[in-house]
């Protein structure tokens, strides 16, 4: 290829793939992607039920994860929370690629579940 002052270039200099940069995912990126794993956990949840929301702490590709959540009661809290843990280790690991080693999950407050001919 030659420029009009006559000078040729050669082909594009070829970069390596560690060279090239890198992708920052922020952290509050992170936090909605885990808030909405743990909503997809939880099921359906009640009209009064505040949604989930999660902070999160990155360091290279490590997240910490703290979930904070609302619950029905009577209901096995522990399982619960451990689906929640379950499911977001496995979305935020399948869709930014980084380990979750930790997943803190907060139930901020139980709501009494609704019975049949409760007036």
């Amino acid at each position: 290829m030659s420029s009009a002052s006559g000078e040729t270039h050669g082909a594009p200099t070829v970069v390596a793939p560690g060279e090239r940069g890198a992708i920052r995912i922020a952290d509050r990126v992170v936090a909605k992607i885990a808030a909405q794993a743990a909503r997809e956990a939880l099921g359906p949840l009640p009209k009064d039920v505040v949604p989930p929301h999660a902070t999160v702490v990155t360091h290279h590709d490590t997240a910490r994860v703290r979930v904070h959540l609302e619950l029905d009661y009577p209901s096995d809290i522990g399982a619960r929370c451990a689906a929640v843990r379950r499911h977001v280790v496995e979305r935020v690991g399948a869709l930014v690629d980084m380990e979750v080693p930790e997943v803190a999950v907060h139930v901020e407050r139980l709501h009494p579940a609704q019975t049949q001919g409760r007036a």
